[in-house]
């Protein structure tokens, strides 16, 4: 496959761009890109929209998630979501380590090599979530998670990171709906009250705000393709932005 490096960004992102020879654009240093929000918020189908994107401009594109995504990050997941394990809740610090471990696991063994091939990495929840449910929500301290952060990830931050905004009660309405489609099983995330939903939203949208110039807030009640222009959008001119630097 032939690999050609970007030189005019502004070409490539001109809406309606497709790259016709089928080669593979390659970034000098890859691209990270985030997915965060509430249950619900629909998070997986915007990566799924996204990705479609960039693949069509001949970027190589890697979808991932959190927990999750390599064989030990996946085991950890399996540990902390799955209902069938008989532990209703975990205490804050243990938990905030388990998904620490994951995410230590995933870096070093698939984003960090992604992004070195120059790929564009997008991943659905990654430090945002533990500094919001195990943070922000369980009370530890900031300076805590920062040292898992430090620990765990280092300097392998998000370029971009979309925060997904719906109220809880539309949220769970869609959770509902999604189980009652498809027999899924509710994880210990999900089964969360209205009020804990709701305050997660609240504690996403406040990471946007001290950080906006990475977090983007999508406002997730309007139509999918709707919310698949404006993020196309968005990313499109942030990663032509660093690739002028």
């Amino acid at each position: 496959m032939v690999r050609t490096e970007i030189r005019r960004p502004s070409c490539l992102f001109k809406r309606g761009f497709e790259n016709k020879d089928k080669s593979s654009i390659v970034l000098k240093s890859g691209y990270f890109i985030s997915f965060e929000g509430g249950e619900g918020s629909g998070k997986s189908t915007q990566i799924n929209h996204l990705a479609k994107h960039l693949r069509k401009k001949g970027f190589d594109v890697l979808v991932t998630r959190e927990p999750g995504g390599t064989l030990g990050a996946e085991s950890i997941r399996y540990v902390l979501l799955n209902t069938y394990i008989q532990i209703q809740s975990y205490e804050p610090t243990m938990e905030a380590i388990l998904f620490s471990a994951a995410r230590a696991d995933h870096v070093d063994k698939l984003i960090i090599p992604a992004l070195k091939a120059g790929n564009i990495v997008l991943c659905d929840r990654f430090i945002d979530s533990t500094r919001v449910y195990q943070g922000i929500l369980h009370k530890l301290p900031r300076g805590y998670i920062s040292l898992l952060e430090k620990i765990t990830v280092d300097q392998t931050i998000p370029d971009l990171t979309f925060i997904l905004d719906l109220r809880a009660k539309r949220a769970l309405a869609r959770v509902h709906a999604r189980q009652k489609k498809s027999w899924h099983k509710p994880d210990r995330f999900e089964k969360a009250s209205l009020n804990v939903q709701e305050n997660r939203r609240q504690a996403f949208l406040k990471i946007a705000k001290m950080e906006p110039n990475r977090c983007f807030v999508i406002d997730a009640t309007r139509s999918i393709n709707m919310i698949a222009d404006e993020i196309a959008d968005i990313s499109d001119r942030k990663i032509s932005e660093r690739n002028m630097q």
